[in-house]
């Protein structure tokens, strides 16, 4: 493809309750290393030409200094707050995107995010505006009432579990977004394909990550994830 623009979202925003710690998950120690680290570090080595970190409004100096500084992460040009909701920061990320051609959105609480997964979606976003990365679901799943009672057994042929990074065509998510804000809409918002495909009837394009890209919220991922830590990731992560 011809040359484009293309940055990166890093959403370190969330507080991440469900660990029951007092840091926030994207900041606890995987093998020596923050968690946030491992996205980061992807993303510097990738093709994309700049990263904006989302983080909490309180912790925007101490990401400078003990992230983005400390392990000299070059292409990080700009800090800024989130919001109240993931979708919040977001949109403040959008807005600090400002002139490019294709943005990628990545929580940063997922450490195993690669270089492959990065040119995949991109990949994606080039060829249909709106593109994710995810993987088939290994399990059976019901879809259930409010009682708890299975009311539908959906194929899983035709399940995917959606991971990120999510790449899009700059314009089209940020129009997704500017039209979820316009409303006072009462749904939940997961991921940001969801918003192109509901307010801008966008397909989305899924291409196969990895079972592995984990999004890191409870006590048994960080588990998990020190398991899936290859020894040479993190002899790497020591010398960095």
């Amino acid at each position: 493809m011809d040359r484009k623009t293309v940055k990166a979202i890093v959403l370190a925003a969330g507080r991440g309750r469900r660990m029951g710690t007092e840091v926030a998950k994207q900041y606890l120690l995987l093998n020596g290393r923050e968690v946030l680290y491992y996205s980061l570090k992807a993303f510097e080595e990738s093709l994309v030409d700049e990263i904006i970190l989302v983080a909490g409004e309180d912790e925007i100096s101490w990401c400078r200094e003990h992230i983005v500084e400390k392990y000299g992460f070059s292409k990080v040009k700009t800090v800024i707050a989130g919001g109240k909701e993931r979708y919040d920061s977001v949109y403040e990320g959008l807005l600090a995107a400002a002139p490019c051609d294709y943005v990628l959105i990545h929580d940063g609480a997922r450490p195993f995010i690669t270089e492959e997964m990065i040119g995949d979606v991109l990949r994606g976003a080039v060829d249909y505006g709106s593109c994710t990365t995810g993987m088939p679901v290994k399990d059976t799943i019901k879809i259930v009432d409010g009682d708890g009672i299975a009311e539908d057994t959906p194929d899983r042929k035709s399940l995917w579990a959606v991971h990120t990074p999510q790449g899009f065509s700059y314009p089209v998510i940020l129009e997704a977004h500017e039209k979820f804000r316009e409303g006072s809409y009462q749904i939940p918002v997961t991921d940001d394909t969801m918003l192109a495909e509901l307010f801008l009837r966008k397909k989305t394009k899924l291409v196969k990550g990895s079972y592995q890209n984990i999004k890191v919220t409870t006590p048994e991922d960080m588990e998990l994830a020190q398991m899936f830590l290859k020894p040479s990731d993190e002899n790497a992560a020591r010398k960095k």
